[in-house]
């Protein structure tokens, strides 16, 4: 057998296989997410952490690293993780909250697609998602789908109905008055009652029409494709409200004193928020609620039948106390913002009337590391190991992944008190900026290189220098300062105040005109997140009415402290976090700039 035989008989066998492989393939039916009808996928967001993804879908963090073994080191954006599924189907009749199939949308599906698939109405799926739109249905994304079947799915709605009542002839009665007191015809009159003809008299007793409205139950009818595939591309129109009204929760009177001191000053700061809204033409109902530092006393004031009428409530410190007030408000379908805790996000993934104010760590690091890589995606970036405590290792980590991803080339350098100046100059470039940034956010580690990176800028003025750093470091200015303008730094940070600012200045003043006293030199400044908060919401009812999530990119508001963005939820039915992060310059002509 010659080689060209061989070769022939080779590529037919291969062929064959392959032919046969396609056909064993095809005939392999699909599942809801192509693979296993007993796991969904779920694509890995900015952000996200497993425990995240586990509150999410309400599943144990086990559950994720058993289906997905390197998960447990580290999972990076746009990961596709394997999920457990809950199918809802298997407990129709439990009626718990949590009880859905997930659904990853894949390329080309429809709502329409998907209503038929599970047999489930598109306006029950469109109502487990709240926030579904043209934008988030995509592929990739993932809706839950309710228990809910279509079949057993009836429609209530309020019909006009004719019915027919006897009614007694009174004195004076007329035909002419009976047909305009029952709004009808004396020739509709006469057919109900032929005796009419010879002549209405009173005491007579006739059958008269009497049109009614009334709940009527339908079976649902099904929609055409077109209108339920629009069931996601438009806004709800906005709900107007004359009155705002807001519940306040905090624990005013508690064991921690220097708690209770910062929960009354950011009280304080709200009260402000109020008196300038009141001024701009804001009508506010605003009711105050002491819930101590417990969930005995919280239980009991959400008993106040006061708190179901209020368009939106804020409040509660600990964990068990946001849990129970989230779990009130969606009951009750309130609008809830959690102002302190930055370890909400459980309650915030399933929650879709929950808006969380201080972003959890995850986030916040995630967001500042992609600015970053944008910023400073043409400069020679170092990092230094500093050894001292409490090195942000979780930020350095998403950092190095996103200029890896960006492939933006960096080095690293162990700190040496001895060599560290000239150990630095040997990795610094002269043709491009410098970015040099420590891996512990601490002052100690702040301290061991600004001199010498100051040293090296002053004497070359080749090397252009700039330094990198934390939220913290606001704190470390009056030793700092005038290092962060040589050195021409930036930090990122959720909250920042310019004290030089007119805005910062005229809230000041206000503050100790109205509490005879001056704040609190906390970082962030409670009086000033009071402030924020209250203006933010109460302003977004005031002029986007009490749907105001549904036309939250249309909110402009200039924060004194903390910057508030909400415009996207943190899944299709979870609520909203807030994705707002300064950074903050400190530029060598000594002005700051604050930039979102």
């Amino acid at each position: 057998m010659n080689r060209y035989t061989i070769h022939l008989l080779t590529f037919l066998f291969s062929l064959s296989i392959t032919f046969v492989f396609a056909q064993e393939n095809r005939s392999q039916p699909l599942t809801n997410n192509g693979e296993d009808e007993n796991i969904f996928h779920h694509t890995v967001e900015r952000g996200q952490t497993v425990y995240a993804i586990s509150a999410m879908y309400n599943i144990d963090k086990e559950e994720i690293y058993r289906l997905n073994p390197t998960s447990r080191d580290y999972i990076k954006v746009g990961e596709i993780l394997k999920i457990p599924q809950k199918h809802a189907s298997d407990h129709p009749a439990t009626g718990t909250e949590d009880l859905h199939t997930y659904h990853t949308i894949r390329a080309g599906e429809t709502l329409y697609g998907i209503s038929k698939q599970y047999n489930v109405q598109a306006e029950a799926i469109t109502k487990a998602n709240p926030g579904l739109t043209s934008l988030t249905f995509s592929a990739g994304k993932t809706i839950r789908i309710p228990a809910t079947l279509i079949e057993s799915l009836p429609t209530r709605a309020l019909q006009k109905v004719t019915k027919e009542i006897e009614y007694k002839v009174k004195k004076k009665e007329t035909m002419y008055r009976l047909c305009k007191k029952f709004n009808t015809t004396s020739s509709e009159l006469i057919k109900l009652n032929p005796g009419l003809k010879s002549g209405l008299q009173a005491g007579m007793i006739i059958k008269v029409p009497m049109e009614t409205e009334e709940t009527v139950t339908t079976q649902a009818h099904e929609a055409n494709e077109f209108d339920i595939n629009a069931l996601i591309k438009y806004r709800k129109e906005m709900q107007r409200v004359d009155v705002a009204k807001i519940a306040l929760l905090l624990p005013f009177q508690t064991s921690d004193t220097k708690n209770s001191a910062r929960i009354v000053e950011y009280y304080e700061g709200f009260l402000l928020a109020v008196d300038s809204l009141k001024k701009m033409g804001c009508s506010i109902d605003l009711s105050v609620f002491d819930i101590g530092d417990g969930i005995q006393k919280t239980q009991e004031v959400l008993k106040n039948e006061r708190l179901t009428d209020v368009h939106l409530m804020i409040g509660g410190v600990t964990n068990e106390q946001i849990e129970m007030i989230a779990n009130f408000a969606r009951k009750h379908e309130i609008k809830y913002v959690i102002p302190l805790s930055s370890k909400s996000d459980r309650v915030t993934s399933g929650n879709a009337y929950v808006f969380q104010v201080n972003t959890p760590q995850s986030y916040l690091y995630s967001f500042a590391t992609m600015r970053a890589c944008t910023l400073f995606a043409n400069y020679n970036v170092i990092l230094v190991n500093t050894g001292d405590k409490e090195p942000k290792m979780e930020f350095i980590r998403t950092f190095k992944a996103d200029m890896n991803q960006k492939n933006i080339p960096f080095r690293e350098i162990n700190y040496n008190e001895r060599t560290f100046r000239n150990d630095i100059a040997g990795m610094l470039s002269t043709t491009k900026p410098n970015l040099v940034m420590p891996l512990s956010g601490s002052l100690e580690a702040l301290v061991k290189i600004k001199g010498p990176l100051r040293t090296l800028a002053d004497k070359n003025h080749a090397y252009q220098l700039t330094l990198f750093g934390y939220p913290e470091w606001q704190t470390y200015t009056n030793e700092c300062i005038e290092d962060f303008f040589a050195l021409n730094t930036y930090i990122y940070t959720p909250f920042y105040v310019n004290s030089l600012s007119s805005q910062t200045q005229s809230f000041s003043a206000k503050y100790r005109y109205w509490y005879k006293k001056n704040m609190s030199q906390t970082y962030p400044r409670y009086a000033m997140l009071g402030f924020d908060t209250g203006m933010y919401f109460m302003s977004s009812i005031c002029k986007l009415g009490a749907n105001f999530e549904e036309h939250l990119r249309q909110m402009q508001y200039n924060s004194l402290q903390t910057g508030l963005r909400f415009d996207t939820r943190t899944n299709n039915w979870g609520g909203f976090m807030n994705t707002n992060l300064y950074f903050v310059h400190y530029n060598k002509d000594l002005s700051i700039v604050r930039t979102e």
